[in-house]
């Protein structure tokens, strides 16, 4: 049998067990360096997902960009669960996130943010649930997953703020990422590349945690892979961009 097929016979097998990319699908990045990572091929829909930055502004800027790149590859409607609303809808914008397609929900606590999430996720149709807390109980993690699993949608925990050092507790999330930012690539004169980031992907179900380094978000929501960095012929000067 083929690499490529048993490759994906093997997704499938992950996908039945787990019940839920089987049914939803996947959120892919394009990029056959991540992709080939997730067992789902991609951010599996109808499941929970955890994103971290760290207390330095410079890395939770990049998370937060990092997410709406996600989200603005998705369609329908993005409710945004936070304690107060201080996101700066123009540079989601630029990531490719509408500030249209996204409804706000104050809800004051972490608390109310986890109760908000767990409303809105058992609604279908949405693109995706977004909540913004500090730290969450497994069993609270649960309710999400049961939720998000249930009308298909993917819901994503964004912990801002998130020390690197301080574990995260046990979650039902597929999932767990963290985004920092990494330096530009040096052009040579005074002006700034793209941004970079590293990305960790530090748990994931049915699969092992990896870290790269790649190119941030540009306006249709793609991440890319730095040139120099992409594991091929040294005679392929592209990006390779997410599709």
């Amino acid at each position: 049998m083929p690499e490529a097929a048993i490759i994906n016979n093997l997704r499938a097998r992950i996908a039945q067990i787990e019940g839920v990319a089987a049914q939803h699908g996947s959120i892919p990045f394009g990029l056959g360096a991540i992709d080939v990572r997730l067992p789902a091929g991609g951010l599996a829909r109808g499941a929970l997902h955890e994103i971290a930055g760290s207390p330095d502004l410079a890395d939770d800027a990049s998370a937060t960009i990092f997410l709406a790149g996600i989200l603005a590859r998705v369609d329908g409607p993005i409710l945004w669960c936070l304690r107060w609303r201080d996101l700066f809808a123009p540079a989601l914008h630029l990531a490719g996130l509408h500030p249209d397609r996204v409804i706000y929900v104050e809800a004051g606590s972490d608390a109310n943010v986890l109760l908000a999430m767990e409303e809105c996720l058992r609604h279908e149709g949405l693109g995706g649930v977004v909540g913004e807390i500090t730290k969450y109980s497994t069993t609270a993690s649960k309710r999400l997953q049961l939720a998000a699993e249930g009308s298909g949608v993917a819901a994503f925990v964004f912990r801002r703020a998130s020390k690197p050092e301080h574990a995260a507790e046990g979650t039902a999330a597929f999932t767990r990422w963290r985004v920092t930012a990494s330096p530009s690539e040096d052009l040579g004169i005074p002006s700034l590349g793209r941004p970079r980031w590293r990305v960790e992907l530090e748990r994931v179900r049915g699969g092992n945690p990896h870290v790269w380094i790649v190119e941030g978000c540009d306006a249709t929501g793609r991440i890319g892979l730095p040139a120099a960095l992409v594991d091929r012929p040294a005679a392929a000067g592209h990006r390779q961009v997410a599709a």
